[in-house]
């Protein structure tokens, strides 16, 4: 072999006492790496002797490309031991700190989300009243939205839904009150179902969400009425907010309906008295009322839909929005908190 690839082959021979040498006083795996880098990077120590391989002879090439690969391969094992062992002096580091007699650290308890702490509830209080829960589809059908709800496609009620569609006959649905068509079309009266679940419109402001949260109820039978309407709303009322709270009925209108009602509550901030501490109250706007629900009687089209008889079966309708009663019960003023995952605001319900 010529002096040159004699040369290269000592070279590359002593790389590895340099490289154990410094290897022992690297300390933690930032040196390590500077290490590495310097004797095994791309531009490190090991590939600028290699690179001299391209300048020996034929002869001498093989034999010094062959101590090259078991020098690197030396570098690489001394390396990925040196790794390890300062692995290892780190964790019997911490384990030495370790006193297994202390109590460890007690894990955050999750809890329900305040939407769903209020759905519960309210579907606890009207299951209590007789109601079954039923659920359906988030993505409903032009009939089951609006159409068996009175509500044919000319019909001008149809813009306070700002409806978000999928195609011309399908959308999201803008309330769970499909749930009452679909219960009515599969049994016979007696019907006393309420629909919990996500509903979907085109709006986005502090008391409005693209995707809030409903329950629909209905009840048929013979000879239901208002009466009956008027009991079962202040007692689930009075349930949730208060034995004390005062319930209200105005006439309104909903297509699906015939007669329809506001129900206003007495405001729960202020008692009714419409000012708190000698402040008018933000809420109630000073008239000690607030709009909680709608509800009525079932429109006898509505029966045509679904083949019920209207001459001898009635029934009342209802629906309420749940982050509305959360707001309420909760005192919270902006309904975007619900939705915003902040941990801080969500604690509190634990």
């Amino acid at each position: 072999m010529s002096d040159a690839g004699k040369n290269l082959i000592n070279e590359l021979q002593a790389l590895v006492p340099n490289f154990k040498e410094e290897l022992d006083q690297a300390g933690s795996a930032e040196a390590l790496e500077e290490l590495r880098v310097k004797f095994l990077g791309r531009k490190g120590q090991l590939a600028e002797l290699l690179a001299n391989l391209r300048d020996l002879s034929a002869e001498d090439r093989p034999e010094a490309g062959k101590k090259g690969n078991a020098v690197k391969n030396e570098l690489n094992q001394l390396f990925a031991a040196r790794e390890l062992a300062l692995a290892q002096e780190k964790e019997d580091k911490a384990l030495a700190n370790f006193d297994p007699a202390m109590p460890g650290r007690t894990p955050e308890s999750g809890s329900l989300h305040p939407i769903s702490l209020v759905m519960d509830e309210i579907c606890s209080v009207l299951g209590g009243l007789g109601f079954e829960v039923v659920s359906g589809p988030e993505v409903e059908t032009d009939f089951y939205n609006f159409e068996a709800l009175n509500l044919p496609p000319e019909h001008p009620a149809r813009d306070m839904q700002d409806t978000l569609y999928v195609t011309d006959k399908v959308l999201l649905r803008t309330h769970t009150s499909p749930m009452q068509v679909r219960s009515m079309l599969k049994r016979k009266p007696p019907v006393a179902v309420i629909a919990p679940g996500k509903v979907y419109r085109r709006d986005s402001d502090i008391t409005h969400t693209p995707m809030f949260h409903q329950i629909e109820g209905l009840y048929v039978d013979k000879n239901v009425s208002m009466a009956d309407l008027r009991g079962t709303l202040t007692s689930f009322v009075q349930q949730i907010f208060g034995k004390d709270t005062k319930v209200r009925f105005r006439p309104s209108f909903f297509p699906f309906t015939e007669p329809s009602a506001e129900v206003d509550i007495s405001c729960v901030m202020c008692g009714g008295k419409g000012e708190v501490n000698g402040e008018p109250c933000r809420v109630c706007k000073q008239t000690g009322w607030v709009e909680i629900l709608g509800c009525g009687m079932v429109d006898p089209q509505v029966f045509k839909s679904v083949g019920y008889d209207s001459e001898e079966y009635t029934g009342f309708a209802f629906g309420l929005g749940i982050e509305r009663v959360a707001m309420l019960k909760y005192g919270i003023g902006d309904l975007r908190m619900f939705f915003e995952n902040d941990s801080r605001f969500l604690r509190q319900f634990c």
